[in-house]
């Protein structure tokens, strides 16, 4: 009997996965957590409209979803008031993300991106054979300005930038990274990650030309649309790299109920408003959290809160540990200096009084 004769690229990849879920760490330990604020999931929930519209359609899952997404395009290229040619369809920025890499890189090529930022963009470029290079963070903050010098430096073909920022917070506005497209090297393609988008301020968000081909841009109904399970991202840019998707994606990698709901979601302007002041109610309530045990909250334009524990790494790692161990799930940043915070999704009242609770413990604990 023989074995499967695995590719020289995968027989030097670790067996691994960006992310450890909740799932996972439930079944470690034995039991449910009691509050789950680690993935930064919108616990606030999707559009009751959203919902309709799943159940509605959910008779029909025996079909499969077009492979055009055209319904979904359509209605995103009338939200971002640019034409459907420039709209991509795919399984979460995560399933984009993967395309993308594909799409410019091939082994060999070199990437850059920040130390500490987005795993899961890591996670593909080492699948496809990339050179990652990584730029440290600057006074808590994606360095774009040496992530486009790093890029310079060894000629890469991608770099990575979110805007706002997971694991931080932080952002950037939108009038810098305008003035950064003209230091972009000749042949780099900007990737701009706005999964946080809708949850920052209005300066945050650049005016860039849909035809730029320097830059795409992606955006998820997983945050704010409050849709993480239906996998739904997209991205949008010039006509030509758009189209070149065609040539390596999934066709049939959408969910067609999910599809549906994802219209209905982004149809539904009232409640993503009412989303986004929950989140802002729900951002202060934990920064006051932080306030009442000696600790330093970090300005926040996501739905989530970053922490300053105010030490090292193995004391926030203690401190995330006895909160894990109380029930609540937890996530913080992993690389130094980051390491020292930890980040908080946002919650309901209930699940920040368990927080409340927990926290002086923890800290006692660490």
């Amino acid at each position: 009997m023989s074995n499967a004769r695995y590719a020289k690229l995968v027989q030097g990849l670790p067996a691994t996965v960006p992310f450890v879920g909740p799932e996972t760490q439930e079944r470690d330990r034995g039991s449910a957590f009691d509050v789950r604020l680690g993935a930064n999931e919108n616990i606030f929930g999707p559009s009751p409209k959203a919902i309709a519209a799943l159940n509605k359609v959910a008779s029909d899952i025996w079909m499969y979803g077009d492979p055009t997404s055209f319904d979904l395009r359509q209605a995103l290229s009338t939200h971002l008031g640019c034409s459907m040619g420039n709209v991509v369809v795919g399984e979460g920025i995560d399933g984009l993300l993967g395309y993308l890499v594909r799409l410019l890189v091939d082994a060999g090529d070199h990437v850059v991106t920040s130390d500490g930022a987005y795993p899961t963009f890591n996670y593909h470029v080492a699948g496809y054979g990339g050179t990652l290079h990584k730029v440290p963070y600057k006074d808590d903050k994606e360095d774009l300005s040496a992530l486009l010098a790093k890029a310079e430096e060894v000629d890469a073909k991608l770099v990575y930038f979110a805007n706002p920022d997971n694991p931080m917070g932080s952002w950037t506005t939108g009038a810098e990274i305008e003035a950064a497209l003209n230091d972009i090297p000749a042949g780099t393609v900007l990737l701009l990650d706005e999964a946080y988008v809708e949850f920052a301020p209005a300066d945050a968000v650049p005016s860039i030309d849909i035809e730029d081909p320097r830059v795409i841009r992606m955006r998820t109904f997983s945050k704010a649309y409050g849709m993480a399970g239906a996998r739904v991202g997209y991205a949008f840019g010039a006509t030509e790299l758009i189209i070149s998707f065609e040539k390596i994606r999934n066709h049939f990698g959408m969910n067609r109920a999910a599809q549906t709901a994802a219209i209905a979601a982004l149809q539904d302007v009232n409640w993503l408003c009412k989303t986004i002041a929950d989140v802002e109610t729900s951002r202060q309530a934990i920064s006051q959290i932080a306030a009442d045990n000696g600790l330093v909250a970090l300005p926040s334009a996501t739905n989530f809160v970053t922490i300053d524990c105010g030490r090292d790494g193995d004391y926030a790692r203690r401190v995330v540990g006895s909160l894990v161990a109380q029930g609540v799930f937890v996530r913080m940043p992993f690389v130094s200096p980051q390491d020292r915070c930890i980040r908080l999704s946002v919650g309901r009242e209930q699940d920040l009084e368990f927080v409340a609770a927990a926290l002086p413990k923890a800290l006692a604990d660490a």
